[in-house]
């Protein structure tokens, strides 16, 4: 159940990820100025990326997989691609792009001209966003 959840949480990341670094990308570019709906769109992103966070923890550490750890040993693991990618790439590249998000909103928040809030945001979100889609395990995503 908790991988289901996991999984499915995690299109409404992108989705909300997606749409926050569209927004800040246009805002950026179009010298737009900065709105309370954008301030909600970046919220909700730190929320549901942080809610994601706390599910994939729960996930991580009640999981069969995490006792290849001590079945395997950890060179074992490492040598392994599919277990390196689920021990230790996927939740080690994730929890920085959730760093990253917080980080972006952080600093974003101690900006007062509307075109330094977009590109903060723009920059942390977009690192974000293709840290998260470089370590997908989209063979095993996409047929839940």
């Amino acid at each position: 159940m908790i991988k289901s959840l996991h999984s499915y949480w995690a299109y409404l990341v992108l989705l909300l990820l997606l749409l926050a670094v569209y927004r800040a990308l246009y805002g950026a570019i179009s010298k737009k100025e900065y709105t309370p709906k954008m301030f909600q769109v970046a919220l909700f992103t730190l929320i549901v990326t942080h809610i994601q966070l706390l599910i994939a923890l729960l996930l991580y550490f009640t999981s069969n997989r995490f006792f290849l750890w001590f079945d395997l040993g950890i060179s074992e693991v490492m040598r392994i691609p599919i277990h390196r990618l689920y021990l230790v790439e996927h939740p080690l590249v994730n929890i920085l792009a959730v760093v990253l998000i917080t980080r972006g909103y952080s600093k974003h928040k101690k900006k007062r001209l509307s075109n330094p809030k977009y590109k903060t945001l723009a920059v942390h979100y977009t690192l974000a966003l293709i840290l998260i889609l470089s370590r997908i395990p989209w063979s095993a995503w996409w047929f839940l």
